[in-house]
């Protein structure tokens, strides 16, 4: 028989110094409260889970796999008498989100596939173009391959509704449902940046009036989080691509 469960809790080990971090502790200085803590925490963790990518990365190699990634929870239960302990990793929650055909999309549209997150709003002056592009790039070489797709979060809950979403996929050239973009609530979706270790805030001095980190996160079928890699970034979207060959094949 299984007894209570006793939980050991095991953090992610942060880099103190780094580029993100340093970049962090700047905005740190305008900036208080928990959105600076987080924005820290962020930064020097994927910038610690971007190294880690960079070492499995080898154009799809058999036998080769990615890390999991994010907060994990040893847990002991003990089953006829004797104790056995499993490590239970963060994952991303269910959700439901409207996306740019003003259809109601929820995690189990990405079931049985693999998929490319990030967060980014429609008139972003700065990172997100940028972004998008290069995101463009890895959807059109899995044009029509369910095995990957791909989902992008508004952070402007105010302007960004489905039909302004669908005009800014159809502008990109998005031309199927592989690539979804989803509007929410503000709680829904700095909730789901918190989930996914990403940061996303308002800031009225902030270009644009949003503040946000432009990493993408992959997903895996367990909707673990496997990779991070920075959107502006030729040599991390390679990373991506390499990643996401090996990931594929371990499904």
């Amino acid at each position: 028989m299984k007894s209570a469960k006793k939980v050991q809790k095991n953090y992610p080990v942060y880099k103190a110094e780094s580029i993100a971090g340093k970049k962090a502790g700047d905005i740190a200085d305008r900036k208080s409260g928990r959105s600076a803590g987080l924005w820290a925490i962020t930064c020097s963790l994927f910038t610690v889970l971007a190294l880690v990518s960079c070492g499995p990365s080898g154009g799809g190699d058999s036998g080769k796999k990615l890390p999991i990634m994010g907060f994990r929870e040893a847990v002991t239960t003990v089953i006829d008498g004797k104790e056995v302990t499993d490590t239970v990793y963060h994952q991303i929650p269910e959700f439901e989100f409207l996306n740019q055909d003003s259809i109601l999309v929820s995690n189990e549209f990405f079931e049985n596939s693999v998929y490319v997150a990030n967060f980014f709003f429609t008139h972003c002056p700065s990172i997100c173009p940028t972004m998008q592009r290069n995101l463009l790039a890895v959807y059109q070489e899995y044009l029509d391959d369910n095995r990957v797709k791909f989902l992008s979060h508004s952070i402007d809950f105010k302007y960004d509704s489905p039909s302004v979403l669908k005009n800014y996929a159809d502008r990109l050239g998005v031309v199927n449902d592989q690539w979804q973009f989803v509007t929410g609530s503000k709680a829904e979706i700095y909730g789901m940046a918190e989930q996914y270790m990403v940061y996303a805030q308002e800031e009225a001095a902030a270009p644009g009036g949003y503040e946000h980190s432009g990493y993408f996160v992959l997903i895996d079928q367990n909707r673990h989080i496997r990779g991070a890699y920075d959107g502006t970034s030729k040599e991390q979207i390679e990373i991506l691509r390499k990643d996401l060959k090996i990931l594929l094949q371990e499904h």
